[in-house]
């Protein structure tokens, strides 16, 4: 009776979670750009990151970009009401910390 179960759950959790292998997935081709780097668990999220500073965004606004794209393609890496933290450092070489962990 015991090997039946151990089957029977074996082969349920086995359905259940393969369907999220493709999306588990690593991607066949990096993403690239020139003049900056992106890196995602996702390579959609990525490559919308490598657009945003093709188009002359800077590394914020390809983080934001990415955060959203992530959210869609990509939803258990987190979302946009989480929390974190960020070091922006600028041309000029000032820099500067962001501490945006969520509230309860």
């Amino acid at each position: 009776m015991h090997r039946r179960t151990l089957i029977a759950l074996s082969l349920s959790l086995t359905l259940t979670f393969a369907p999220l292998a493709p999306a588990l997935a690593a991607s066949p081709q990096p993403a690239k750009g020139e003049h900056g780097m992106v890196v995602t668990a996702q390579h959609l999220a990525s490559e919308v990151g490598v657009e945003v500073l093709k188009k002359g965004g800077n590394a914020v606004d390809a983080a934001v970009a990415v955060g959203y794209a992530l959210a869609v393609v990509f939803p258990n890496a987190g979302n946009l009401g989480g929390g974190g933290f960020m070091t922006i450092r600028f041309k000029d070489g000032r820099s500067t910390f962001l501490d945006f962990r969520e509230r309860a």
